[in-house]
């Protein structure tokens, strides 16, 4: 194995925001078996590092891959488009989240069956502006990094509200 390949390369995968979640899965199990350190008990010291390094960057390289927000980061990163922590956002955008995030609060302050209900739909919605933003990225991604850019700045936006979402039903939920 070498260790100067992309976590597509790893998985024997296109590089392509777009993946077979289930063949990436199967791929990540079967390297897994392979390199897993208990495999390596008897082996010599620097079998036993070299396994553990490959377990380790294999674990990486899945967790990246598998969800689509650190996976579009990943490619930008590829396409040597590395992510800002103060991005430049259309002012609308931003004002919707604004609003978004005074809604969910909203529903924090509504009794509990009525928060749950609310907050069902405001998830539902969330996704699907989730989704839009995973499409958009992928349409950008191959011809236009800076609008793939300004999608996953997005997609962080939303994530973290999907997030805050979540985080809300476990506190009405008392988990």
């Amino acid at each position: 194995m070498d260790f100067n390949q992309n976590y597509f390369e790893i998985f024997q995968l296109p590089v392509s925001f777009e993946l077979d979640e289930d063949q990436l899965a199967a791929r990540h199990r079967q390297l897994q078996s392979t390199v897993h350190p208990d495999k390596f008990v008897g082996a010599p010291d620097h079998e036993k590092r070299l396994s553990l390094q490959w377990a380790t960057q294999i674990n990486s390289a899945y967790d990246t891959l598998r969800a689509p927000l650190p996976r579009a980061i990943y490619l930008l990163a590829l396409k040597d488009v590395n992510i800002e922590d103060n991005p430049q956002l259309d002012p609308m955008f931003l004002m919707k989240q604004i609003e978004l995030r005074e809604q969910l609060e909203d529903i924090g302050e509504q009794a509990e069956s009525a928060a749950l209900t609310s907050l069902d739909a405001f998830k539902a919605d969330v996704d699907a502006r989730m989704a839009g933003l995973q499409l958009e990225f992928a349409a950008h991604y191959e011809a236009d990094a800076g609008a793939a850019e300004q999608a996953v700045y997005k997609l962080q936006f939303i994530n973290k509200l999907r997030q805050a979402a979540d985080h809300l039903e476990e506190k009405l939920l008392d988990y």
